[in-house]
């Protein structure tokens, strides 16, 4: 690979984007006293993290021996060992003997005519000698870029070294270039290494991953619809999707959409260097295969390639095409061989080798599209072919396809057609919006914009600009006013865009009063002007809302919603009334019948290639699945979510924020706070009221998990604050009141989580929302517990469990079990301690829920220290009779003679929060210590 290719070094480990989990593993590799050799193809990303591994390892060493080779240096001899002991040869010359010392002098400095075959033994010993001689003083690190490269005379040597340094601490960190990913080039290498080296490939990036890369390089402003692109083309090798980038960087006109990506001459000259050994008429059949999507043997003829097969077994042979026995398929060794390939090729030769595919291609939707790209101009024949295309993909469920063919389309319609161009740009930007394609949308709906003067191609542009907002609506205020003002007095446009004011209201203003008045009269609009899509998707918003707000019209609302005529794009859509009918099922305890219908949506949405409704339906599905106590299932579905939300940029909050939730029941603590931060930080940015309430919801109980409950209340607190202001009454929306109320006993506030228990319990009894209920019911046993009320609490806990088993919620189910265990484990019932028994329940439960964070705590509550009991003193509780609950009772056992540890675990708070509340109960008493609540004690004793 040619230097002026190669990135510049960067070293930190935090910049080996993509290849993480190797670098860790090779990291883990060293640190054990092992050698690694990295190999990939070139570009791939070897040398970047050779560089980074040296420098992080490197400071472990004493010594660090760097040597890297370039093809137009191999044939020097020796020149790999000047690099490795050219510095060093004064401190280890007085170790070696005259013989090994006077080889290794001539052949590092080039006086003499030292050579293998002359000098082979001393300098073989020579090279094993100095190594030692370093070692001796302290570890060495041997790091080696570009082994391909390496002069055969320096190769020989350091594998006959590296062949016998065991015990000795030398270790090698070397890279070799290797082709595919089945290949065994670096076998030979990994022979000159020392025993027990990994061999680590280095494989190509997602497209997540190129994003991040291209991001981190200063080219993040590319839409996603080119990112994924460059992903495609560079086929995920960095150094392609750099160079691919930095073009399209730098580039006034961005390329198409449908047309392949513009390759810069250095990765051309890069990819192409073979193919001047080719025929010219070799050429012309590559060519045709590059601008085929599916290319054969047997279309290469159709085309008129009459030696399509000889010409690409030359092509094979110079490893241009991927050879494969016995396959049909005419595949490029690499993506970006047929990209440089096609933009290679003059103008007229890529027209004439669509012309020729335009009539042999299978598939109508290829023949069409390369109709379009073999014609120039606008053709009213031609463009009906390609909107006839579009409508075919749209139907196949590849609505990114549609919106290629439907800009085509519209770049071939002539102005004064029906439909016109911008008619058909329009329906190209509602296709990408489907794919997922928003950046693209949103550019086509701007085009429109333009110079658009029909009142209903105005409205559906600016609903197009709204759509791609997403939850960043309040970044389009403006476009309201002016989408109102295009409508103004037709029905049927009024409803769209009141339709859009009901998202605003609620995501913007977060007043889902305001967006309920909102979407009924868009409902009542589009019914007077005929507009079926509209009035169904504004009486499934219009349910939804009720449905959060507990409002009592929520069932008689989705009845409407779900009445024929239906339109099927509508009744799968994630704001249509299939949706609203599953987030109803859910809050309704019906957990059965609502995984079953969020599969048969999700089922749906992908065959139709919906990206945005497929996100949606699969965090519904992961939260099915959460309440349902299946942590393992939900947490695979939520992490698939948030992939698929983080590629399209669609639904990245609500993925994170579900992920999040998913992560502290079934995965990593740590991740879920790091997602539900991230997904806070970004509603706020936002301006989305309602899902920071979500978002906070989720900290909430990652910091309930993680052992954090004075986070959770300031967390939960917010929430409930913003709920109220919201107009959210129903408890089963967020299902974070259990929590709070756990929070607020552990830190000592059980008067205000018996509050947030009876103000929740009010609205589900209302609202028939008997898990919510169970829950809390679950939470003021461990109020009563805290209050001293231990058979209560025991009785509660029992009745909470059993409900929730019956209910289905395994989860919460196990979480009662555990707080029945931590209450009978400190009190059991008759005088006997079963500490280790009581657990029993908690942890088969966990474990058939897969909740591996709490089965932690499980064990945890487990071995933690049992408090001894000791004999209350009723009488000296007279004098505390000032202070609060919480505080009476840590006072009481320390009076006791209790441990905070013990008192701690008594009342299953923190030692944290025992602390706080022995500083409160001090102030309050106006005393120093727990030594003055003792004599207090004796004193009231006394008298």
């Amino acid at each position: 690979m040619r230097r002026d290719f190669q990135e510049p070094a960067r070293c930190r480990s935090d910049l080996v984007i993509g290849h993480e989990e190797l670098f860790a593993a090779a990291k883990d590799h060293l640190g054990a006293g092992g050698s690694v050799l990295l190999h990939g193809p070139a570009g791939i990303g070897k040398s970047t993290v050779l560089r980074a591994l040296a420098e992080e390892y490197g400071a472990h060493a004493r010594t660090v021996l760097r040597c890297s080779a370039t093809e137009s240096e191999s044939h020097l001899p020796f020149l790999a060992l000047a690099d490795l002991f050219g510095l060093v040869l004064d401190e280890i010359a007085p170790r070696l003997p005259a013989a090994q010392l006077t080889a290794l002098e001539s052949a590092l400095t080039g006086r003499g005519e030292s050579s293998l075959q002359r000098d082979g033994l001393a300098l073989r010993l020579a090279v094993l000698s100095a190594l030692r001689a370093l070692a001796a003083q302290g570890p060495v690190l041997v790091v080696a870029d570009d082994l391909q490269w390496l002069d055969p005379a320096s190769a020989e040597l350091l594998g006959f070294a590296a062949r016998r340094l065991e015990g000795t601490p030398v270790q090698m960190l070397c890279a070799v270039r290797t082709e595919g990913p089945d290949s065994q080039e670096y076998d030979r290498h990994l022979r000159a290494c020392p025993p027990g080296t990994a061999a680590l490939r280095l494989g190509p990036l997602g497209r997540a991953q190129v994003a991040r890369l291209l991001d981190h390089r200063g080219y993040g402003a590319l839409p996603r619809s080119t990112v994924r692109e460059i992903h495609r083309t560079s086929g995920g090798n960095p150094l392609f999707a750099l160079e691919l980038g930095r073009a399209l960087a730098d580039s006034p006109t961005p390329p198409r959409p449908g047309e392949p990506l513009p390759v810069p001459t250095s990765l051309r000259a890069l990819v192409l260097s073979r193919l001047d050994m080719l025929s010219v008429e070799a050429r012309r059949t590559l060519l045709v295969a590059s601008a085929g999507a599916r290319p054969t043997t047997a279309l290469l003829y159709a085309a008129g390639r009459e030696n399509a097969e000889a010409e690409c077994a030359q092509a094979g042979e110079l490893g241009l095409l991927a050879t494969e026995q016995d396959a049909p398929a005419v595949r490029f060794a690499h993506p970006l061989i047929s990209a440089a390939l096609y933009a290679e090729a003059p103008a007229p030769e890529r027209r004439a080798a669509h012309a020729a595919l335009s009539t042999t291609a299978s598939d109508p939707i290829e023949r069409a599209r390369h109709l379009a790209l073999a014609t120039t101009g606008a053709d009213p024949e031609v463009a009906t072919r390609l909107a006839e295309a579009a409508a075919l993909a749209r139907d196949r469920g590849a609505p990114s396809v549609a919106a290629q063919l439907g800009l085509l389309a519209a770049r071939r319609t002539p102005a004064d057609s029906v439909p016109g161009p911008d008619e058909r740009r329009l329906q190209a930007a509602e296709d990408a919006i489907t794919a997922g394609e928003v950046d693209l949308a949103r550019d086509i709906a701007r085009e429109v914009l333009t110079r658009a003067t029909v009142p209903a191609h105005r409205v559906r542009a600016w609903i197009v600009v709204i759509d791609t907002a997403g939850h960043t609506m309040a970044e389009v205020e403006a476009v309201f006013p002016q989408a109102l003002a295009d409508a103004g007095d037709d029905a049927r446009l009024l409803a769209q865009v009141h339709y859009q004011l009901a998202w605003r209201a609620l995501i913007v203003e977060g007043d889902f009063t305001d967006a309920r008045t909102a979407a009924a009269h868009a409902a009542e609009l589009a019914a007077r002007g005929g507009d079926r899509r509209t009035e169904l998707l504004a009486l499934a918003f219009q349910a939804q809302t009720e449905t959060l707000m507990g409002h009592p019209e929520a069932p008689r609302t989705i009845k409407r919603a779900l009445t024929e005529p239906q339109l099927s794009e509508v009744a799968c859509h994630h704001n249509g009334a299939g949706s609203a009918r599953f987030r109803w099922l859910v809050m309704g305890d019906r957990l059965a019948e609502a995984r079953t219908t969020v599969t048969a949506l999700l089922r749906e949405v992908r065959r139709r290639g919906s990206v945005e409704s497929e996100v949606h339906f699969l965090r519904g599905l992961a939260e099915t699945e959460l309440r349902a106590g299946h942590c393992g299932r939900a947490l695979e579905v939520a992490r698939d979510a948030l992939r698929l939300a983080r590629d399209s940029g669609i639904g990245e909050t609500a993925s994170a924020m579900l992920t999040s939730l998913a992560e502290a029941s079934g995965g990593d603590v740590e991740r879920a706070l790091a997602l539900a931060r991230e997904a806070a930080e970004q509603a706020e940015r936002d301006g989305d009221q309602m899902y920071l309430s979500r978002a906070l919801g989720a900290l909430g109980y990652a910091q309930l998990v993680a052992g954090d409950p004075a986070g959770t209340v300031r967390s939960l607190r917010r929430v409930r604050a913003l709920e109220r202001d919201l107009g959210i009454t129903d408890p089963a929306r967020g299902r974070w009141q259990g929590d709070l109320a756990e929070a607020l006993v552990r830190i000592g506030e059980p008067d205000e989580a018996q509050d947030v228990i009876d103000a929740s319990r009010e609205h589900a009894l209302r609202l028939g929302r008997e898990s919510v209920l169970a829950v809390l019911d679950r939470a003021e046993a461990q109020v009563r517990a805290a209050r001293g009320d231990h058979e209560g609490a025991v009785a509660r806990l029992t009745s909470a469990q059993d409900r929730l088993a019956k209910l289905g919620y395994g989860l919460e189910e196990a979480r009662a079990a555990f707080a029945l265990a931590r209450l009978r484990a400190r009190r059991p019932e008759g005088g006997r301690r079963r500490p280790q028994a009581a657990y029993d329940e908690a942890t088969r439960l966990f474990r058939r829920c897969r909740a591996l964070p709490w089965l932690r705590q499980v064990e945890e509550a487990r071995t933690a220290p049992e408090p001894e009991s000791a004999p209350t003193a009723p009488e000296a509780l007279d004098a505390l009779a000032g202070l609060a609950s919480m505080e009476r009772q840590v006072a009481a056992l320390v009076m006791e003679g209790a441990t905070n540890r013990e008192i701690a675990a008594r009342l299953f708070v923190s030692v944290k929060t025992v602390e706080a509340t022995l500083t409160r109960v001090y102030r309050k008493l106006g005393i120093r210590s727990r030594v003055d609540i003792v004599r207090l004690a004796a004193g009231r004793r006394a008298k």
